[in-house]
């Protein structure tokens, strides 16, 4: 498992709403509640692209 840098962690925004991240280490997502979409890391790279985001069961 990968773990986020809390550095980069604290700059990286959701590209659609711009509101913070939140890591998932479990699923190795980073989070966005407020759009309510996860977006991968893939070999410890998070992929910040709305087209790769999950949708979250709300």
């Amino acid at each position: 498992m990968t773990d986020i840098d809390p550095w980069l962690l604290e700059k990286l925004v959701c590209p659609a709403t711009r509101t913070p991240l939140r890591y998932d280490e479990a699923r190795q997502e980073l989070v966005s509640d407020a759009a309510g979409v996860a977006y991968p890391i893939r070999d410890g790279v998070p992929v910040l692209l709305i087209e790769e985001a999950r949708q979250l069961r709300r």
